[in-house]
């Protein structure tokens, strides 16, 4: 391993560290938050909250460096490892140990991911495509983000259940954003009055926040160990499939490769059910400062 190589593996895991923390800092403040409430309000008036936007920009820095310096097929799987991270995190601070079905289920989830992204690896198709072309697939995206939204914010359903369905939608709008990166970029080379004026700038943005914004949302209703695999999953996802249905990108596998790949998605949709199955022990002592926000469990008020 060069010079190079190393220092894009531990910018690559220094950001998953930051990412973990970023999420088991706002899942904690956003649980805090009774459902009724204004949770955008409570939220940016929590110094905590911030301190995890702090981390998650520091990460998403770290993220930038580690894939300047070495390989998309290094850094990508490396970053899956803030689940990892962030299941012990929350433990630790939830005042709980995390059973050993749970730490099997974690690793099989960030297993089967790095797989479906180190050999599923789309080819590159173009960067961009007309708006005609965007209309169905995007459309099709957003309903079903929709739709788990809707699910997700029905009460009669568990708190895990509904973490992991309003994760899912999160990590689907990310995968939007995905798509859109690219191009968005290239934009800035003929200067803001292109990137100003173009539709994809817009729905790249409304794509984040609408993605940020259900985030937090699944952080506030359900456990760490539902909505963090959910969103995890959701985002490359949603960014492979815009890509090979709209920008022509395809999977340099076939035979044996495209089994493995088949795979590992339905290890990876398995896993993130079971997990959001997983609750924090209703007899949890918290460890936390008697300051700081309650654990996980969003039901303890």
């Amino acid at each position: 391993m060069t010079g190079l190589e190393a220092a894009s593996v531990a910018c690559a895991l220094a950001a998953a560290v930051l990412f973990a923390i970023a999420g088991v800092t706002q899942q904690q403040t956003a649980a805090a938050v009774p459902e009724g409430g204004n949770l955008v309000t409570r939220l940016l008036r929590n110094p905590r909250w911030w301190g995890g936007t702090v981390s998650d920009t520091a990460g998403y820095g770290l993220q930038i460096a580690a894939l300047a310096l070495g390989s998309v097929l290094i850094v990508q799987p490396l970053l899956v490892s803030s689940l990892l991270f962030a299941l012990p995190l929350a433990a630790y601070f939830g005042g709980y140990r995390l059973t050993r079905g749970t730490w099997m289920l974690a690793a099989a989830l960030c297993v089967s991911l790095a797989i479906f992204l180190l050999v599923g690896n789309p080819a590159a198709g173009t960067v961009d495509a007309a708006a005609t072309r965007w209309a169905v697939p995007l459309g099709a995206v957003l309903a079903v983000t929709a739709v788990a939204v809707a699910l997700g914010s029905t009460p009669r359903l568990t708190a895990g259940v509904r973490a992991a369905l309003l994760g899912a939608a999160g990590g689907l709008l990310y995968g939007v954003v995905a798509a859109f990166t690219k191009h968005v970029t290239d934009l800035f080379e003929d200067g803001f009055g292109a990137v100003l004026t173009s539709w994809q700038v817009w729905v790249l943005a409304a794509a984040g926040i609408g993605g940020y914004y259900i985030q937090q949302r699944a952080f506030q209703v359900g456990p760490l160990s539902a909505s963090l695999p959910a969103l995890t999953i959701g985002e490359p996802l949603g960014a492979v499939f815009l890509g090979m249905v709209v920008l022509g990108e395809r999977l340099q596998v076939g035979g044996a490769g495209l089994i493995l790949v088949g795979a590992a998605v339905l290890v990876m949709l398995t896993t993130t059910v079971a997990l959001s199955r997983v609750e924090a022990p209703a007899t949890q002592t918290v460890t936390t400062p008697a300051t700081a926000p309650p654990p996980e469990n969003p039901h303890r008020r």
